[in-house]
């Protein structure tokens, strides 16, 4: 049976997804491969940037994961989703702001280590060539000769100072499901998005019979599809991307613009500079024929030539040959 969901690419879609506890342990397990078993949402933890160029929904946890051996500990996941490309610098930002918050640094550490961080991209577009719709970016540590070394890692002051991340291109999920990571994403597949309806993905809900986890996702989902509400500030998302995308547009066109008058002005310029060397290579010819013409006057004056005779050889009146010898 074919099911319609609200579209989580929408921020207040998404917003509503994560709010819900088992839903955010359900995705973060998945995405960091972990049994998350504890999660709770940092003060201030929805942050929708909407300046200048770009639509940026952060979500701060901290989360309990439970290794394969059974332990438990902190870690500290920085969520970041946007629809539109966007630059890096963004991004540092906000880590940088994480690093420098003393909230992240283990109250248990006698040493003043700080929680380990793992950051997460939901991202609306695609990361240069690659192909991959996850791609994991995991640190290791190495010595002189490029060997990784085990004994003594992870260590506390190492994961202090570096992070892992995670990063998700949406367009590129297509439907394929071969691990748990992508069945808990397929329900962002675009691919899925209804034709008309940009704010519905429709779902064969036959695909998730049996996984609990997944049919409360979908359910939540489905619910915000039927909420007034919701689909109203879908729409205003897309009224302000639209607003943005018109606006990027005119810069780019403007630019465009811009960069062709530039070049035209260049080749402008470069014209008059050959120019201005032609006119000087061509004074400076006249300067040497008119240097000629006087030393042939001047002889021929020695020799007792008048400069109507003069005249009548160089082919110059005789008030031009009188300018030029002086």
């Amino acid at each position: 049976m074919i099911v319609h969901i609200a579209n989580p690419i929408y921020d207040s879609v998404f917003k509503y997804l994560m709010e819900d506890e088992r839903i955010a342990k359900t995705i973060l397990s998945a995405l960091l491969k972990k049994d998350v078993v504890g999660i709770s949402a940092r003060p201030h933890e929805y942050a929708n940037e909407t300046r200048d160029k770009i639509s940026m929904f952060r979500i701060d946890f901290a989360a309990t994961v439970r290794e394969p051996d059974g332990n438990k500990h902190l870690i500290l996941v920085e969520l970041q989703k946007t629809w539109l490309e966007t630059e890096t610098l963004r991004f540092r930002q906000y880590l940088g702001a994480q690093y420098s918050n003393k909230r992240n640094i283990d109250k248990d550490s006698h040493a003043g280590y700080a929680i380990p961080m793992v950051t997460i991209y939901l991202l609306g577009h695609r990361v240069g060539e690659i192909e991959e719709p996850v791609v994991y970016v995991n640190h290791n540590s190495y010595d002189y000769d490029g060997n990784v070394i085990t004994k003594g890692v992870p260590d506390p002051f190492i994961d202090s100072l570096v992070h892992d991340s995670i990063i998700v291109q949406i367009p590129l999920l297509h439907g394929q499901v071969n691990n748990r990571l992508e069945r808990v994403l397929s329900v962002f597949d675009q691919t899925k998005a209804d034709a008309d309806d940009p704010h519905i993905l429709s779902l064969d809900e036959r695909n998730y019979a049996g996984d609990e986890s997944m049919e409360y996702i979908v359910h939540r989902l489905t619910q915000a599809a039927a909420d007034s509400d919701m689909r109203q500030d879908m729409n205003v998302e897309d009224e302000y991307y639209s607003a943005i995308e018109n606006r990027d547009t005119a810069i780019m066109n403007r630019d465009k613009t811009i960069k062709e008058q530039e070049k035209q002005l260049k080749a402008n310029a470069k014209q008059l500079s050959e120019n201005a060397k032609q006119l000087s290579e061509n004074a400076k010819r006249l300067s040497e024929k008119d240097t000629q013409i006087r030393s042939l006057v001047l002889a021929l004056k020695e020799k007792g030539m008048s400069l109507s005779q003069i005249s009548s050889i160089v082919g110059l009146d005789e008030e031009k040959l009188k300018s030029i010898i002086g």
